[in-house]
């Protein structure tokens, strides 16, 4: 029980690290009454990752889209990372450029976070459907309640570390660029890494 506990915890570390510099970003940037939208975003995405690893390492359905397809979730942080660049200086008096976060279409912030968190999952599943497979019943139990531990542990550090004055002082002082850049960046990073973009490019040619 120890050693799955610890062997879990040890395959969200490897899957999760790559939140952690979004989840700074997006706790330095909320209000204190959307705070808890990153943290249920963060469950529901992470949720919806290990129950349809889970569906798929028991043989009960073969869920999992092509990895091309998966990349497409990465339009949505390069759309809002365009549309804070463009709308960025026209908001300012809100006060706060993560509000165009929960504007329009993703009325809620939270909805925001989970297909963020869904966009980057591509490895999650690589990894926790072999995973899975290697498990009991009991053990897969063990493993989930771990993973879902260290979701929250995971939002702790980050809420933590954008706390800090030094991080959240250059954050405020440079977000018109850092916020875009980083979403942008994210959703070509993600969309090349599942191959979306050959994929796409062989379809037209």
């Amino acid at each position: 029980m120890i050693v799955t506990a610890f062997t879990a915890a040890a395959v969200y570390v490897a899957t999760g690290i790559d939140y952690l510099i979004i989840l700074i970003l997006l706790f330095s940037q909320v209000k204190k009454d959307q705070i808890k939208h990153i943290w249920i975003g963060q469950y529901i995405g992470t949720a919806i990752i290990i129950g349809v690893s889970l569906l798929v390492a028991l043989g009960v359905a073969n869920l999992v889209p092509q990895q091309w397809m998966i990349g497409l979730l990465g339009l949505l942080p390069l759309y809002l990372g365009i549309k804070i660049w463009i709308q960025g200086e026209e908001d300012e008096d809100e006060g706060n450029i993560l509000s165009l976060f929960s504007s329009g279409r993703f009325n809620q912030l939270f909805i925001t976070v989970t297909f963020i968190v869904l966009a980057s999952s591509a490895d999650d599943f690589a990894i926790y459907i072999p995973y899975f497979t290697t498990l009991n019943m009991m053990e897969i139990i063990i493993a989930v309640i771990v993973f879902m531990i260290m979701v929250g542990v995971l939002c702790l550090i980050s809420y933590r570390l954008a706390s800090l004055n030094f991080v959240s002082d250059k954050i405020e002082k440079y977000e018109r660029w850092i916020v875009p850049i980083v979403f942008i960046g994210l959703g070509i990073y993600i969309l090349f890494e599942n191959g979306t973009f050959n994929a796409l490019f062989s379809f037209v040619f």
